[in-house]
């Protein structure tokens, strides 16, 4: 079935498929695909057609209007933080610009290290009225499609030098000299393990590999063969438990106690209290930078989105801005599953608060607990928390994917695409647009922390494959 109107020149028709569920608008000859996206205001005015890749171009007089799907936000603002909130002596024994300038110095230097896009979405910021939204694309990070990259290797690099020093009184080794294999002899025996739901897993597994030690990786009942996959490509063992991911943290914790493994943990929640948890957040602010280096002063963001899971990142997001930036930093935003709202519950709390989380489609964010090592950071800096249904997460991986009205096309994972979704859900309800101070004036950065690191579970949400989206970008 489908409507057919005609001006001038111009043959247009929407044709609606019912199986499988599609929309196609035709412009004469042209088909184009805009299933579920866009709708098309045109006039009798008229106007010229032309095609863009999968996209199509009018004239200044018409524009494509998303069309948007509202999902329920909740929204918890958190009292104790404020920008005035110095960067206090306890925040910075856990994160610093001096650990900072190391772990930059040092990931920057490894082989294929290039800053990922921030990429500008005029169109986007034009449909939410605000000044701007730029979408930092994590999903080109090295080749492991996700901001986790930064944070497990440079770990594990860190745990093998200490070993060289604690154990063989070696003081200057480099990574460069790890990879080459000039130490192979002393570290081939060393088992790194960690638990993850995906992406920390495999920058655990990637630096073995490329640092030369031995790797455990522990997955949890809902962790799917995709990302499995994705990790034992790096050489690393694969243990599958019974149980969700907090489930898997304590055990690996406890097996790599009774083994004498390195436990290369991306949160402290599991009972590693060591350095360890610091070198995976410190690495992660080398993303946090690269915003930074991409903006003027005068075009520094006023708020910023960013996933939640155990607060890692998004402690590492507040702690850098608010070092560098002082009160000039943006109002931070963490975006979590409904199903997995831990970080939420505990600023609504006061206190560091466990639940139950159920199964949600954004995996990387699946967890019922914070952090400890992060708590401090996120109940001081962090200023607002959003928890949505996985719908939301569904509808922005398709929104980026489409690439709006002549806007970059971007590929989202699942976790990847929650700041977005964060972002339309605050940004078209007129109560969260007042609560958040969102505005004509906003401009906004929102984390894409991970690419299509379960391509399956992509294709099926967005309707087309990865390579297809980029292809077209």
């Amino acid at each position: 079935m489908g409507n057919t109107c005609r001006y001038g020149h111009l043959f247009c028709r929407a044709v609606y498929n019912v199986e499988p569920s599609t929309v196609f608008l035709q412009l004469n000859s042209q088909r184009f695909d805009i299933s579920g996206i866009w709708t098309l205001k045109i006039t009798p005015s008229g106007f010229t057609a032309g095609q863009r890749g999968n996209r199509f171009a009018l004239s200044n007089r018409e524009k494509l209007v998303m069309k948007f799907e509202d999902y329920p936000a909740n929204h918890v603002r958190n009292a104790r933080a404020t920008i005035r909130n110095e960067f206090g002596e306890l925040e910075s024994q856990i994160l610093n610009l001096t650990a900072f300038q190391k772990a930059w110095d040092e990931i920057t230097s490894w082989p294929d290290y290039k800053a990922t896009p921030l990429v500008s979405l005029p169109e986007m910021s034009r449909n939410l009225g605000l000044k701007a939204v730029l979408q930092k694309d994590e999903g080109k990070r090295f080749h492991l499609k996700g901001f986790k990259a930064l944070g497990g290797a440079y770990a594990v690099l860190g745990l093998l030098q200490r070993h060289l020093r604690e154990k063989h009184s070696l003081e200057s080794m480099t990574s460069d000299q790890l990879r080459a294999g000039d130490y192979n002899d002393l570290i081939r025996d060393i088992t790194v393990a960690t638990a993850t739901a995906g992406n920390h897993g495999s920058s655990v597994a990637w630096g073995a590999q490329m640092f030369g030690c031995r790797c455990k990786i522990y997955l949890h009942a809902h962790v799917s063969q995709v990302r499995e996959k994705e990790i034992a490509k790096f050489g690393a063992e694969i243990v599958r438990i019974a149980g969700d991911y907090d489930a898997s943290v304590r055990q690996c914790v406890a097996d790599a106690n009774v083994n004498g493994w390195q436990l290369v943990a991306d949160t402290s929640s599991g009972g590693d209290q060591s350095d360890v948890p610091k070198m995976v957040m410190q690495g992660y602010t080398v993303m946090v930078q690269e915003v930074l280096n991409k903006l003027a002063d005068d075009a520094l963001p006023t708020h910023i989105f960013v996933p939640g899971g155990v607060g890692g990142l998004a402690a590492s997001v507040a702690a850098h801005l608010s070092a560098r930036l002082g009160a000039k930093r943006p109002r931070i935003i963490v975006v979590e599953p409904t199903k997995a709202d831990c970080i939420f519950r505990s600023i609504q709390a006061g206190e560091l608060t466990t639940i139950t989380a159920g199964d949600t489609l954004m995996a990387c964010l699946s967890t019922g607990e914070v952090s400890p090592l992060a708590w401090p950071i996120l109940e001081r800096h962090v200023d607002d928390v959003l928890a949505l249904p996985d719908e939301a997460a569904e509808q922005a991986m398709r929104i980026l994917a489409a690439g709006m009205g002549g806007d970059t096309a971007l590929v989202a994972g699942e976790s990847g695409a929650a700041a977005m979704a964060g972002l339309i859900a605050a940004a078209r309800s007129e109560t969260l647009r007042y609560e958040l101070q969102l505005n004509e004036r906003s401009r906004v950065v929102t984390i894409g922390s991970e690419g299509a690191t379960d391509a399956e579970t992509f294709a099926r949400v967005v309707g087309k494959t990865a390579t297809q989206i980029e292809a077209t970008a």
